[in-house]
């Protein structure tokens, strides 16, 4: 076990990045609360609270500017995965561990038992022991998604069971903070260059003649947006549908199923990659001239399509949250 979490910091290369600036990343949150149904609790739509969902959206960056390296650690990789790495493990990204540790420890053992794969150069982590993680943004999607469940679990038996105002009050904050958490990672996964090798301009073979600018991914990110004049959020709020339920293989999701839902969208993002190096190499991300404009498009659907997945997760989680049984024992006891 010693020797595994000694190899949990040497796994694949990829630098930790940003995705979509705090302008994008408030879009995304805004019309996931725009998308939820009227028969959603009505809390979640007042103005300050919209607000305060949209500040959120930028969270886990603000994280990322702390010099504390144990909270690098944890959260650098949440926001990426580099799914071509995952071939070099003989992965097949359809077919994942749901569990984070499962996958350190099977990405680990893997390096462990195929050194001549990853040279001892190779395992230059960084000061934050990241640098050569393949990135964790499934998981990361998946457990913010089980924390605001349990959330409603406890909302619901607050306000059925006689909760006081206060409790109720600060479980509702509560799913704010979480959702507008959540909300930055699943926007993260609809910055196509968060799940590549491709992140920073192309590497490696190069046929089709890419751009390998480094500064191509800061310029997707917002750069691009604030020469524009930014998203169209308005426009975008009229492309929504409302929120449903989450669904695997045509059904709704069961619980243990809800990784395998955040993989396929991830899968789904990672194949729009070649389309926006495409647009790039065509001139259309330029921002100058009528055809510079013309990747705009583009990038508004990815943050409608982070909304949207925003919006049916927590319609899910509200949906199909549990009775706390602990929780309503408890209040319960109250009662007597």
């Amino acid at each position: 076990m010693k020797q595994l979490i000694g190899l949990c910091g040497f796994l694949a290369f990829c630098a930790p990045v940003l995705a979509w600036d705090y302008e994008g990343h408030r879009v995304a949150n805004e019309l996931a609360v725009a998308s939820l149904p009227s028969e959603f609790p009505s809390f979640i739509r007042t103005p300050a609270t919209v607000e305060r969902i949209a500040f959120l959206g930028g969270e886990p960056d603000r994280w990322r500017n702390t010099p504390d390296l144990p909270l690098k650690h944890l959260n650098n990789p949440d926001h990426y995965i580099d799914i071509e790495e995952l071939g070099d493990y003989g992965m097949d990204p359809a077919k994942l561990p749901i569990f984070r540790f499962d996958f350190v420890a099977a990405l680990a053992l893997y390096r462990q038992a195929n050194p001549a794969k990853f040279p001892a150069g190779d395992n230059d982590a960084g000061d934050d022991r990241t640098r050569n993680l393949v990135g964790m943004l499934p998981w990361g999607i998946t457990e913010n998604y089980g924390k605001l469940k349990s959330g409603f679990s406890y909302l619901k038996a607050f306000e059925e069971q006689g909760g006081t105002a206060s409790e109720i009050a600060n479980a509702q904050a509560n799913i704010i903070y979480i959702m507008g958490v959540l909300g930055h990672l699943v926007a993260d996964a609809t910055q196509p260059l968060h799940t590549t090798v491709h992140h920073h301009g192309w590497v490696g073979p190069n046929p089709n003649g890419y751009t390998t600018n480094r500064s191509f991914h800061s310029w997707i990110d917002g750069g691009y947006f604030a020469k524009v004049g930014g998203a169209d959020l308005a426009g975008l709020r009229t492309r929504l549908r409302p929120a449903r339920l989450i669904e695997w293989e045509g059904r709704p999701a069961r619980a243990q199923e809800t990784f395998r839902v955040a993989m396929q969208f991830l899968l789904e993002q990672h194949r729009q990659l070649e389309p926006l190096y495409r647009l790039e190499q065509e001139g259309r991300l330029s921002g100058n001239g009528a055809k510079g404009l013309e990747g705009k498009a583009f990038l508004e659907t990815q943050l409608l399509i982070a909304g949207q997945m925003l919006g049916d997760l927590v319609y899910t989680a509200w949906k199909d949250a549990p009775p706390d049984s602990f929780l309503i024992g408890q209040l319960k006891k109250r009662q007597k």
